[in-house]
């Protein structure tokens, strides 16, 4: 069964777990190209570096490219009610949260395809 990760850390350490991490980096990479927000995560980027570079860039986006951030979260296909939940008083918990939303539904196009 699909595990449900209830933070990037859990994440993270599930996917080095299944050895998965580096396909969880291609996939991020891929959707933000095609998404035409590059980013260039090498494979060689550790879980607590592509955590705080990841959530550099969301915080960056949702500050200065906030359609571009729309079209990001459409690409990926990140629950639109789940980022309704979230409380959008403090930008840099928002990216946060955001950044674990991508993540979430990175991990699960990643698991699903290497288990199905």
């Amino acid at each position: 069964m699909y595990p449900i990760p209830t933070s990037t850390d859990q994440l993270l350490t599930e996917a080095e777990k299944e050895n998965l991490y580096l396909k969880l980096i291609e996939q991020l990479n891929k959707d933000f190209n095609f998404a035409n927000e590059p980013v260039d995560f090498p494979l060689s980027t550790s879980p607590q570096e592509l955590k705080v570079q990841l959530h550099e860039k969301v915080y960056r986006l949702i500050q200065y490219k906030f359609a571009e951030y729309l079209n990001l979260l459409y690409i990926i296909d990140v629950s639109e009610s789940e980022v309704k939940k979230l409380n959008g008083d403090d930008l840099l918990e928002l990216a946060e949260q955001v950044a674990f939303l991508i993540l979430k539904r990175e991990w699960q196009k990643v698991w699903f395809r290497n288990k199905l």
